[in-house]
């Protein structure tokens, strides 16, 4: 997956918009739904990564099966996984992350927020 690619995956997510909230980083991309990040990513940077959110249970297991995930860097290692996107992972693997992270925020917005994502 390329930086464009997943930077099209994240923002075709419904409500999705890419942020640069760190002036010390401004390289570093911020993927929100509402107010809230459900992904990191320095899409210039090598080797391209990026962070998502995850079930604990999922997150330990995803862990487990591949190098390419790690615990969140920077990040609650409980709840985030770095992703390396150095090819071992199919992009339709990495397209379901980010789907998952994304339905995880979703899922913790306030109501008025989900019915106006056409979620309940």
């Amino acid at each position: 997956m390329t930086p464009d690619q997943l930077r099209a995956c994240c923002l075709e997510q419904n409500g999705a918009w890419e942020d640069r909230p760190f002036p010390a980083n401004p390289g570093l991309s911020a993927f929100k739904v509402g107010a809230k990040v459900f992904a990191f990513s320095g899409l210039d940077e090598l080797p391209l990564r990026v962070s998502l959110k995850c079930e604990p249970e999922i997150a330990v297991r995803l862990r487990a099966s591949t190098p390419a995930v790690r615990p969140g860097v920077h990040l609650d290692k409980r709840h985030w996984n770095t992703v390396e996107l150095d090819g071992s992972l199919p992009d339709r693997t990495v397209r379901e992350m980010v789907e998952d992270s994304y339905d995880l925020v979703v899922a913790g917005l306030p109501r008025r927020e989900r019915l106006r994502l056409g979620r309940d």
